[in-house]
């Protein structure tokens, strides 16, 4: 029997180890946390009495599903009931099997765990509270999350498996979508609307037809409208370029005399200085904004202008300065369109997790940047489709004003599969596709 440990920053990186390392026969003997992420031991040629033959059947997957049910309900009641009750806490957890040192496989039938019955009414809050150790619930937060995550890679590896062979058709378009870069609950859902369609090519040319109403721009150009826009993202996403670009649009087609510049970045060296001179490039004016000086009363002198565009620092979303930005932005006397701009260039984490951070202010839409150095749309496709985002506008290079356009989804998704991956996802990828369907609130596939 080999048996060897993996190192890796979560779960689902730690079992694409396992998987590469020793096949998709190798079995999972134990998990912990560790500094700065998680430790698997895995044996290959593990021999179990009770493992039952590794063929994929419906009954092994209900019984997978109906654990991962119980695991979330579980956590759940965890997190409601930590430190206000002790006592249930481990008469809820009694029988579920967290220790590590057990194998776990999507070929092991799981046993359903028993719930031991309180004899006796919990103890006053206070007084359970202070016996609670919160090691202990940080510890047992990680198992539940730790075998979450080995439910939801076994349960992907499990559907795509199961779909290859039932409905190879369904299972090539999953593949197709996949090379775009589609979120799993994106492409479940797209599929959706045509179970109807047999004919491979009819069904691919209604999946972007599909792709492309679910695509939200806005009916009123945002300039048109006029008001207050501000850039909000991190940095590095093209917002003071992309404000540039507005700014010259605006200028070109209506004259300076109606717009102006404001600047809340006071963090990135040069920032005010690159706003400045495109004020004097441009012949407009620009108002900088400090650190807790009053956007109102910053922008009560330039209310008469008919666009006032505002460029916004991109800071952690640790920052305390961030949460008082967005604070401003979202004041009901500032009446701003916040646009959240996304380069095309980066990672799905990202893309999520700049969406989290600034949603705080209130977002009119998103605007996609570096369209002409991406390998991928279906990333910010995904995020802005399943978050209900319109895309204001689009860049694809530096020119300025001539690389901003306004968006047509056809085109947009055209694009998107013109830069598509030229190789077939692997089969992790695939699996992982599928977790990521689990994962999401609707738990059906296929």
């Amino acid at each position: 029997m080999q048996v060897k440990r993996f190192f890796a920053a979560d779960m689902r990186q730690a079992m694409k180890l396992v998987r590469d390392e020793l096949g998709a026969d190798a079995a999972i003997i134990g998990n912990r946390r560790i500094a700065g992420g998680v430790e698997l031991t895995a044996a290959l040629d593990y021999k179990l009495s009770a493992l039952t033959p590794r063929v994929p059947n419906m009954e092994l997957e209900d019984e997978l599903r109906k654990t991962q049910s119980r695991i979330v309900t579980a956590q759940a009641e965890l997190s409601m009931r930590g430190e206000a009750d002790g006592n249930t806490n481990r008469q809820l957890f009694a029988g579920l099997p967290l220790t590590a040192g057990l194998p776990l496989t999507a070929a092991e039938p799981l046993s359903e765990p028993t719930y031991a019955a309180p004899a006796r009414p919990a103890p006053a809050p206070a007084q359970a509270s202070a016996g609670v150790d919160p090691r202990a619930l940080d510890s047992m937060r990680f198992e539940l999350n730790s075998l979450r995550e080995l439910m939801e890679v076994q349960l992907g590896t499990l559907a795509w498996n199961q779909l290859q062979g039932s409905r190879p058709a369904q299972a090539n378009l999953y593949r197709r979508l996949q090379r775009i870069g589609l979120s799993g609950p994106l492409s479940r859902d797209l599929l959706a609307m045509i179970t109807d369609i047999e004919e491979p090519r009819q069904a691919w040319r209604m999946l972007l037809a599909h792709l492309a109403r679910m695509i939200a721009v806005p009916e009123v150009e945002p300039l048109e409208e006029g008001g207050v826009i501000a850039m909000v993202g991190p940095a590095g996403m093209g917002k003071t370029t992309t404000l540039a670009k507005l700014a010259a649009r605006y200028v070109l087609k209506y004259g300076a005399q109606n717009v102006a510049l404001v600047s809340m970045d006071s963090f990135r060296i040069g920032a005010q200085e690159q706003l400045k001179t495109l004020g004097r490039i441009l012949n407009v004016p620009v108002t900088h904004v400090d650190p807790g000086q009053s956007l109102v009363q910053a922008l009560d002198p330039l209310l008469r202008k008919r666009v006032v565009l505002i460029d916004t620092a991109g800071l952690q979303a640790s920052d305390p300065a961030l949460r008082m930005q967005l604070e401003s932005l979202a004041g009901r006397g500032i009446r701003s369109k916040n646009y959240l701009v996304l380069a095309t260039t980066s990672q799905k984490q990202v893309l999520t997790a700049a969406y989290h951070s600034y949603k705080r202010c209130g977002l009119a839409g998103c605007i996609l940047t570096k369209l002409d150095e991406t390998a991928s749309l279906g990333e910010v496709l995904s995020l802005a489709i399943s978050h209900e985002l319109p895309v204001a506008y689009l860049t694809d290079g530096p020119r300025i004003p001539d690389d901003l356009h306004l968006p047509r989804r056809h085109q947009l998704v055209s694009r998107a599969v013109s830069v598509q991956m030229q190789e077939e996802p692997s089969e992790e990828a695939m699996a992982d596709m599928f977790a990521d369907i689990y994962h999401s609130p609707t738990k059906q596939v296929g």
